[in-house]
């Protein structure tokens, strides 16, 4: 499994929405600027989180995204499962795969299912909340 631009750029995104957001919604263009991310970029990025119920939009001059739920409540593993789509480590394993003719001989089976339930495992533990936690206290300079 690898994350794409996509899924670090919008995950970056998100922390910034959710400390940024908390009085008034966030344009895109204040999200790309902080986080030098191209603005078009984050455009189909957000109408991938927006699909995905993660985040909302108003229109008008005081308009931008906001949160669709609490930080607490968004799970790293929904922000990128939204971006990526399916998270399994490799593709026999993803949930709408065809089954593998070797599954029942394969050697290797045991450990990718080990290593996909330590990856899912992990990224359903992290919330939005957790990461801005970790970065506050981390570092300031980094939001």
């Amino acid at each position: 499994m690898r994350i794409s631009t996509k899924g670090t750029y919008g995950l970056r995104a998100m922390i910034d929405l959710a400390i940024f957001s908390q009085v008034r919604p966030v344009s895109l263009k204040k999200i790309a600027a902080r986080q030098e991310i191209s603005e078009l970029y984050l455009e189909q990025i957000f109408a991938k989180l927006k699909k995905n119920g993660l985040v909302m939009s108003k229109r008008g001059i005081q308009g931008g995204y906001y949160l669709d739920q609490d930080p607490q409540d968004i799970k790293v593993k929904d922000i990128l499962e939204a971006l990526e789509g399916d998270l399994s480590v490799v593709s026999c394993l993803a949930e709408n795969s065809e089954p593998c003719n070797r599954s029942a001989i394969c050697p290797t089976k045991v450990l990718w299912k080990r290593i996909n339930r330590s990856v899912q495992r992990t990224l359903d533990a992290y919330t939005l909340e957790d990461l801005i936690v970790e970065a506050k206290y981390k570092d300031s300079d980094l939001l």
